[in-house]
């Protein structure tokens, strides 16, 4: 008889155990599928802030170089796209900020180091040499802007910022073709001045 009732609080305590056991376990996996869930909509959002920032940099870089370009470019295409950055990156940012203010996110209004440095570098230079440097600096600005921009409409989670981004691109687009196609110009003309040197004409 006293066996029977060993065995009785054994399948008990054991029971017991076992419920307790899965109760706890249910409730940490509970707990963890909370809290994973948040960092993923969390997520969304820094990947969209991170997309506006750099949105924000990059036009106020073209904006800044644009001026540069209207003023030291020796080529008239040069400074015609210096002009053109200037306008339509302008128009952009304005549209951004618009975007920006009416979710709530806080726009950087300094420009970037990389692009202070940049100024620098191309305020040391002129003439041709400028010329070939700003062109080959907008046509991997553009590239780059391209792909952040196509990232945001693909994996982006802010509707404002998806629309932005995906309104804008035609534009980048354009402003990329035209900054290879002033890069090869000025490329030609430097390399012509070049070969005239050697050639003593």
């Amino acid at each position: 008889m006293q066996l029977e009732t060993n065995i009785s609080k054994m399948i008990y305590v054991g029971s017991l155990t076992v419920f307790l056991t899965c109760l706890g376990s249910w409730a940490v996996l509970a707990h963890q599928d909370a809290t994973t869930s948040t960092p993923r909509s969390v997520q969304g959002d820094a990947s969209d802030a991170r997309f506006t920032k750099a949105a924000t940099l990059g036009g106020m870089a073209e904006i800044q170089l644009g001026k540069l370009a209207s003023e030291r470019g020796s080529n008239e295409v040069v400074k015609a796209f210096g002009e053109r950055m200037v306008v339509e990156h302008g128009a952009a940012g304005d549209q951004l900020k618009a975007a920006a203010q009416k979710d709530n996110i806080t726009l950087p209004s300094n420009l970037a180091p990389k692009t202070q440095q940049t100024v620098s570098r191309l305020s040391k230079l002129s003439g041709s040499a400028f010329d070939r440097a700003y062109a080959q600096d907008m046509v991997e600005d553009h590239e780059k802007d391209m792909a952040d921009f196509q990232r945001e409409v693909n994996a982006g989670k802010n509707e404002d910022m998806k629309a932005f981004a995906s309104q804008t691109i035609p534009m980048i687009q354009e402003h990329l073709n035209q900054a290879r196609e002033m890069l090869k110009t000025v490329s030609q003309i430097s390399n012509r001045r070049s070969s005239s040197r050697r050639s003593g004409k």
